[in-house]
């Protein structure tokens, strides 16, 4: 089980961000919400912290539980825990050379996500209710 630390970061327009996945990464050419795998015995807010530091040169100065979902990609199977960002420092670049971009929550639909992302889109268009 591969375990990964997601990041919902959102902006003053209550816009998500999210980022592509390259070509040459697991499930590459998709769009994802920034976050990444935990390191052996690291804690999931400094992993959360660690990460967006990483993909986007942000530091996380407050964030939220929001939900922890699975997915079994035949190949890997992902346990996701997911935190609302609710306040950073820094403006979100692609460090890592991945596209950003701003989406309104009701459009995530019209996106191109992993599977494994779906419980996450849909738990978000339930709070925007």
């Amino acid at each position: 089980m591969l375990r990964v630390v997601v990041g919902l970061v959102c902006n003053s327009h209550k816009q998500i961000l999210i980022a592509l996945r390259g070509e040459q990464q697991h499930q590459g050419g998709l769009w994802e919400f920034p976050g990444g795998k935990l390191e052996p015995g690291e804690n999931e807010s400094d992993g959360l912290i660690r990460e967006l530091q990483e993909e986007l040169d942000i530091t996380v100065t407050d964030s939220k539980f929001f939900l922890t979902t699975s997915f079994d990609y035949r190949d890997k199977f992902v346990e996701l825990s997911v935190y609302k960002v609710k306040a950073f420092l820094g403006e979100p670049a692609g460090n890592e050379g991945q596209e950003l971009r701003w989406v309104c929550i009701n459009d995530l639909d019209c996106e191109d996500f992993p599977a494994g992302n779906g419980p996450i889109i849909l738990a978000l268009k339930k709070t925007m209710n």
